[in-house]
C-alpha cells in the first residue's frame, strides 16, 4: 500500500536532498577556486574548513526544508509552491549563514562568492531535481502505479466534485475505488465511479485493508451519521479526510482558527482584515497617491482648462459612492456630461453613444482621465489605489438583492482601478461576472497582486473599449 511506502520515500528524499547540498556547496568552492581562479591563494581557508562547515549546514538545511513544506506531500502540491518553498529555505539558510559566519563568530576568511554560488547552486540543482521526480511520478501514475485507492462515503455535491478534480488532474495518482450512500441506488454510475452500496457497508469493506483513504463526503441531511463513520473510520486506521458538502452556502474560502481548542471555520478569509496587512496597503496608496497627483499633475491642469472652457458647469463632478463598511463617500471625477439634475443623474448609469457626455467627456473617459481626481479621495481615505470599483447608493440596494455576496466588496476599500477593471469589466458590462473578479481579488489579495493590477493598468487600463 502507497502508505506503507511513504515513509521510506520521505527519508529518502532527505538523504538525497542531504547530497544535493553538500554536492552544492563542494561545487561552489571548486568552481570559485579552481576555474574562476587558479588555486586556492595565500591565505585562503583550506578546503578542510571549508567542508568542516557542511556538518552544520546540511541538518540545518534538512531542518529548513521540513519548515518550509519542502517534504508535504507533492500529488495537490503545484510545482510552484515547491519550487518556492525551496528558493525561502535557501535565502533564510544562507542569510543565517552569513550572519553567523561574519557577524557573530567573525570568520570573514570564508569566501563570500563561495556563499553566493553554493546559494544559486543548491536552488538550481534542488528545484531540477524536485522538477524531475514529479515528472517521473507523473509518468508512473499514468502507467497505473503508485496511486491512492479511495473510497467516497456519501454521494452529494462535494462527492461529485472531488471526483471532477480527481478526474481533471490524473497526475495526483488518485483512484476512486466506490461512494456508499443510503439514498442513491447500488450501481449508480458518476464518471465511471460507482455505488457500491450503503453507508453500512463500511464495515464489512475497511477490515479488507485495500484502501489508502477515506474521504467523507456526506450530503447536509446525512450529517447525523458523522460521528458513528468517523469513528469505524478511526478504528480502521485507515486515512480519513472530511469533504464538507456545504458550497452552496459558503461558495468562498474558508478558514479555521483555533479557539482554545475549539475549530471556528471562518466563511470567508480576507486578509485585509489583517492590521498589519491594512498598513501596508495604506502606505502604498499614500505614497502612490502623492507620486500619481505629482506625475498626471499637467494632465489634471490641461483636463480642468477643457473642461471649463467647452460646457458650462464645474470643473470636478461630486458623485455619492458607497464605500468601506457600507459608508458613503463623495468621489471625485473631471466632468464628462453636461450638467444635470440630481434626479436626471439617478435614472441610470452611462451607456454606449450616451447624449450626456460632452466631445470632451468622451475623450477624458475613453483614456481614463476623468478618474484622475480620486487620487485625492485615496489620500483622505475613502479609497485605494486597487479595489473592487465603488456604486451608487440605489444601485447598491438595488444589487444586494439580486446578486449573490454583492456586499462582500464591501469589506474593503474601493479602488481606482481594480482586478475586474483590468480584465475589461468596465461601464455597461455584466455587474454578476464583476463581483466574481472582487471577490477574487478580496480574498486572494497580496501586495504582489496591487502590484500586477497598478502595471496591467497601464499596459491595458486606461484605455478601454468599454469605458464610454
Amino acid at each position: 500500500m502507497i502508505k506503507d511506502n511513504q515513509k521510506v520515500f520521505n527519508r529518502l528524499m532527505v538523504i538525497l536532498d542531504a547530497a544535493i547540498t553538500a554536492a552544492s556547496f563542494m561545487l561552489a568552492y571548486f568552481f570559485k577556486f579552481y576555474l574562476l581562479e587558479d588555486g586556492p591563494g595565500i591565505g585562503v581557508l583550506p578546503a578542510g574548513d571549508y567542508f568542516t562547515l557542511l556538518l552544520f549546514i546540511v541538518p540545518i538545511y534538512m531542518l529548513l526544508y521540513y519548515a518550509c513544506s519542502v517534504y508535504a506531500p507533492k500529488r495537490t502540491v503545484r510545482r510552484r509552491f515547491e519550487i518556492f518553498g525551496i528558493i525561502k529555505a535557501n535565502t533564510i539558510g544562507i542569510v543565517a549563514l552569513i550572519i553567523i559566519l561574519y557577524m557573530i563568530i567573525r570568520e570573514i576568511n570564508f569566501s563570500r562568492s563561495v556563499m553566493a554560488l553554493f546559494y544559486f547552486f543548491n536552488v538550481f540543482f534542488t528545484s531540477c531535481f524536485r522538477l524531475a521526480l514529479r515528472k517521473g511520478l507523473s509518468t508512473i501514475r499514468s502507467r497505473g502505479y503508485n496511486l491512492k485507492h479511495i473510497l467516497l462515503v456519501g454521494y452529494s455535491r462535494a462527492a461529485e466534485e472531488y471526483i471532477d478534480r480527481l478526474t481533471d488532474n490524473p497526475q495526483w495518482g488518485y483512484v476512486a475505488c466506490g461512494i456508499l450512500d443510503d439514498h442513491v441506488p447500488a450501481g449508480t454510475l458518476y464518471k465511471g465511479v460507482k455505488v457500491l452500496g450503503r453507508l453500512g457497508n463500511l464495515e464489512v469493506i475497511l477490515p479488507e485493508n485495500k484502501l489508502d483513504e477515506i474521504a467523507i463526503s456526506l450530503s447536509l441531511k446525512d450529517y447525523h451519521n458523522l460521528e458513528s463513520i468517523v469513528s469505524v473510520c478511526e478504528k480502521s486506521g485507515v486515512h480519513t479526510k472530511f469533504i464538507p458538502d456545504y458550497n452552496s452556502l459558503i461558495p468562498t474560502k474558508p478558514y479555521t482558527e483555533d479557539l482554545m481548542g475549539l475549530p471556528v471555520i471562518n466563511i470567508r478569509y480576507v486578509p485585509l482584515t489583517n492590521t498589519g496587512n491594512i498598513i501596508i496597503k495604506r502606505i502604498m496608496d499614500i505614497a502612490g497617491a502623492l507620486c500619481g497627483i505629482v506625475i498626471t499633475s499637467p494632465i489634471m491642469l490641461t483636463a480642468a482648462m477643457l473642461v471649463k472652457l467647452t460646457s458650462p458647469g464645474p470643473v470636478i463632478f461630486r458623485q455619492e459612492r458607497v464605500g468601506l463598511h457600507n459608508k458613503p463617500f463623495y468621489m471625485y471625477k473631471f466632468r464628462s456630461m453636461e450638467r444635470q439634475s440630481p434626479r436626471q443623474e439617478r435614472l441610470a448609469w452611462t451607456v454606449r453613444n450616451d447624449p450626456r457626455v460632452t466631445p470632451v467627456g468622451k475623450i477624458l473617459r475613453r483614456t481614463s482621465i476623468d478618474e484622475l481626481p480620486q487620487l485625492f479621495n485615496i489620500l483622505k481615505g475613502d479609497m485605494s489605489l486597487v479595489g473592487p470599483r465603488p456604486e451608487r447608493p440605489l444601485f447598491v440596494e438595488k444589487f444586494k438583492e439580486e446578486i449573490p455576496r454583492y456586499m462582500v466588496k464591501h469589506q474593503v476599500r474601493p479602488g481606482l482601478t481594480g482586478w475586474a477593471q483590468v480584465n475589461g469589466l468596465r461601464g455597461d458590462t455584466s455587474i454578476r461576472k464583476r463581483i466574481e473578479y472582487d471577490l477574487y481579488y478580496i480574498e486572494n489579495w497580496t501586495l504582489g497582486f496591487d502590484l500586477k493590477i497598478i502595471l496591467m493598468t497601464f499596459f491595458t487600463g486606461f484605455v478601454n473599449k468599454n469605458a464610454y
